[in-house]
């Protein structure tokens, strides 16, 4: 692994080329309040954040990247169209593989602008594959966008819809309960003794954890409802399938996903605005015909991304995690912005794997 110093001196000329695009440096503490920032990663990185208490300012968290950050201080006090670009340590705990690093350099370009968000995708993947120059890295794209609007098409409640959409980003549990809700896999039978009792605390069974018993009552209410909803069709589980199974170059894929919306109008949206991202990337010089689409990327990775994303990737080096990630996160600026809101999309460079690929050439 490079010194610090070429590290740190690589970070400045990636932050220095994001500011020649027009992004404003900024500035947050390594410490970071750890309440909302939590409730906001996802449980890949709740996992990995190092907490701790302090008896003034309650938990707080080594910063586990900046976005969040970013989007709080723009939504509390930016202008717009805004682009920030920053530079400093990011800290993740490594416990099942000591050869990664818990504690590394990221360096960031981040775009708000409500005017063209298709034209900001472009951008922002452009800027960081030019600042990533020679490293001779393969990219890989994905639409979690694509998925919800699968998702939210389903001929099945608002309550299935909105337990599919919040696993979005854990495959397995999203594959699970996808099954158990096209009647793919068999109800456990103390579920069943549950559903099928006149009074299921007619036993007087201790009260133990902190739910309440109108909590219990009101999940088995729900656990009756959702037993008694039509199973999701086969067709409808093939079609997510089929999206799922897509992976192409980007103009193939997008003639695949389109052929699904014939099947899926629900997708049509989504895969209309993956066709005008093509045509912006094109226009910004990205070899498109060359440029990989997976419709299941992004899925175990932040889970504030919402559409666009994207990473680069040594092929040469599969120890090394991803150089460079990104993504759009329209929703995490309504969560953030308490009412206001603004498409938004951004990327992160680690300078010591450029370092470290550039040394091993």
């Amino acid at each position: 692994m490079p010194d610090k110093a070429r590290i740190r001196a690589e970070a400045a000329r990636l932050r220095t080329a994001f500011e020649a695009e027009g992004a404003q440096a900024f500035e947050t503490t390594i410490l970071q309040p750890a309440e909302v920032l939590l409730d906001l990663y996802g449980e890949e990185i709740r996992a990995r954040a190092y907490v701790t208490s302090d008896a003034l300012r309650g938990e707080q968290m080594l910063r586990p990247d900046f976005t969040v950050p970013v989007v709080q201080a723009h939504m509390t006090y930016g202008a717009e169209p805004a682009r920030y670009t920053y530079a400093g340590e990011v800290f993740r705990r490594q416990e099942d593989d000591l050869d990664r690093a818990n504690e590394y350099v990221q360096v960031g370009y981040e775009v708000f602008d409500r005017d063209n968000p298709i034209d900001s995708d472009a951008e922002v993947f452009s800027v960081i594959k030019s600042a990533l120059g020679g490293a001779g890295l393969r990219a890989a794209t994905g639409d979690i966008g694509i998925l919800m609007a699968a998702v939210e098409g389903l001929q099945t409640t608002a309550a299935r819809k909105a337990a599919l959409r919040r696993h979005i980003w854990h495959p397995r549990r999203f594959r699970a309960l996808l099954d158990r809700y096209a009647g793919r896999t068999p109800v456990p039978a103390t579920r069943r003794a549950l559903l099928a009792a006149a009074d299921p605390f007619a036993k007087g069974a201790p009260e133990i954890g902190l739910r309440s018993r109108a909590e219990i009552a009101a999940r088995i209410t729900a656990l009756k409802a959702d037993a008694e909803a039509a199973p999701i069709s086969k067709r409808e589980v093939g079609l997510l399938d089929a999206i799922l199974q897509v992976r192409e170059t980007l103009p193939n894929a997008l003639e695949r996903l389109r052929d699904i919306a014939v099947d899926m109008p629900a997708v049509s949206p989504a895969v209309d605005r993956l066709a005008r991202r093509m045509q912006a990337l094109d226009r910004r010089g990205v070899d498109v015909a060359a440029l990989d689409f997976e419709a299941s990327y992004g899925r175990t990775s932040m889970e504030y991304y919402d559409g666009f994303v994207f990473g680069f990737y040594a092929e040469n080096r599969p120890d090394l995690p991803a150089v460079a990630t990104g993504g759009r996160y329209d929703a995490l600026t309504r969560v953030l912005g308490q009412g206001a809101e603004i498409p938004a999309v951004g990327g992160v460079v680690r300078p010591g794997l450029l370092l470290e690929l550039e040394a091993g050439q």
